[in-house]
């Protein structure tokens, strides 16, 4: 059985539950998904099937990966993903798989990239207070002193400071299934989940549910 998909953010949005209880849900564009290459542990070192999912300018893909994509009878691809199977047999390449391996209650994980913030001080970063605002103080977003005393002498690491915030491959655990629409190949998880709109996501059948 293969236990994940790749999908794509398309926004955030509301429903309500047969009580009236209103849900804040992520819709997710999930599949469908071709089986662009099955790996086995005899001829890999591993189970794994490689996803194919949605489309892109001919032109804009390199002719290795063209003649890739020819073994399962594809012109083109958004996105190649591996995802595992216990068993890589019930699958050939070219067989398509859509978001009704899911079914509504189920519990799963959402892997994606988060927003890119570019060089971030520590009060964007890490959510630091900030320095006074009044009698003449110039120390309102610097981190302050960073160094240790006579010993160790040097900046510890993992010291929280100013850089590179975001554009991080994060993984939301145990999101919630609360509507699926195979007609349009739609998911609806509870919450949020990381990236931008638009932004390429993997949702995988959980191994922690609660």
């Amino acid at each position: 059985m293969c236990n994940a998909l790749i999908g794509r953010k398309l926004g955030m949005s509301t429903v309500y539950s047969p009580e009236g209880k209103q849900i804040p849900v992520t819709v997710v564009e999930l599949g469908p998904c071709t089986v662009a290459q099955v790996k086995t542990e005899s001829t890999d070192g591993y189970n794994s099937l490689q996803l194919s999912f949605g489309q892109r300018k001919e032109k804009r893909i390199n002719s290795p990966v063209k003649g890739h994509l020819k073994k399962s009878g594809l012109t083109s691809t958004a996105a190649l993903r591996e995802v595992s199977v216990d068993n890589p047999e019930e699958f050939n390449v070219g067989q398509v798989i859509t978001a009704e391996m899911f079914y509504v209650g189920e519990k799963v994980d959402v892997i994606g990239k988060t927003k890119g913030r570019g060089f971030s001080g520590v009060i964007k970063r890490h959510g630091f207070s900030g320095g006074r605002t009044t009698h003449g103080s110039h120390s309102v977003r610097i981190p302050g002193s960073i160094g240790c005393s006579a010993w160790p002498s040097r900046v510890t690491k993992g010291k929280r400071m100013p850089g590179a915030y975001g554009n991080d491959r994060q993984t939301v655990r145990n999101l919630e299934v609360v509507d699926i629409r195979p007609e349009e190949n739609l998911v609806l998880l509870k919450g949020a989940v990381p990236g931008s709109t638009s932004g390429l996501v993997i949702v995988r059948k959980t191994k922690y549910a609660k």
